[in-house]
């Protein structure tokens, strides 16, 4: 049994749970409220010294940040695969995800807000604003790619036969851009591989309202 260390609305969160839940693997949440600050008990410093969430405990230790233990989900349990078998596709879903984990999502989570407004002064408005600026850009770049590529929405998933990094990624961060506002019309294909994926049980299952905490 996994223990997952989580928050419900945490996307990094929310994509190791998908990941899970696709491989068929049972696990426990534990649930740390971030907006209460529970990530920075002591006692979860001691087994994820960044204090951040995701953590899963695994029978060979403690595993952090989210795509890494996908990555090591997909290696251990090869099936379904969530990488495309050619390499070249394969480049382009991670760099897909990539886009919103690395690009998107580090410049608008919570800590960053929190900087903003201690360090800058702004209030939870032009918080709010910043967050829809970023996702909104990167957004564009993975609409106008992804367009690029042929994508329609009958064309199935955006990488391969099954659901893959490129959507543990999207449906998560998804969430937060109505969460903040983002004006999703513009982004017609994104809207439409999210509403695919949501509809797959192994994203509605883990979606943040079904959590505890």
């Amino acid at each position: 049994m996994f223990r997952l260390h989580s928050f419900s609305h945490s996307s990094a969160s929310y994509r190791v749970r998908i990941a899970l839940a696709l491989k068929g693997l049972d696990y426990e949440v534990v649930p740390h409220a971030l907006p209460r600050n529970e990530h920075l008990d002591p006692a979860y410093a001691a087994l994820n010294p960044l204090r951040r969430v995701p953590a899963l405990e695994t029978p060979h230790g403690v595993l952090t940040q989210s795509l890494a233990i996908i990555d090591w989900l997909d290696e251990t349990v090869p099936e379904p695969a969530l990488l495309p078998a050619d390499p070249v596709e394969r480049a382009r879903c991670r760099a897909f995800a990539h886009v919103i984990a690395t690009d998107i999502f580090p410049l608008q989570n919570l800590s960053t807000r929190r900087k903003l407004g201690t360090d800058f002064g702004a209030d939870e408005a032009a918080q709010g604003r910043w967050s829809r600026e970023v996702t909104a850009t990167g957004f564009a770049a993975l609409e106008t790619e992804t367009a690029a590529r042929g994508w329609t929405a009958a064309s199935g998933w955006l990488f391969g036969d099954g659901p893959s990094l490129a959507e543990i990624c999207l449906v998560p961060h998804m969430n937060n851009a109505r969460r903040y506002g983002v004006d999703l019309s513009v982004f017609p294909l994104l809207v439409a591989a999210d509403a695919q994926a949501r509809a797959h049980p192994a994203f509605a299952s883990t979606a943040p309202e079904t959590q505890p905490g």
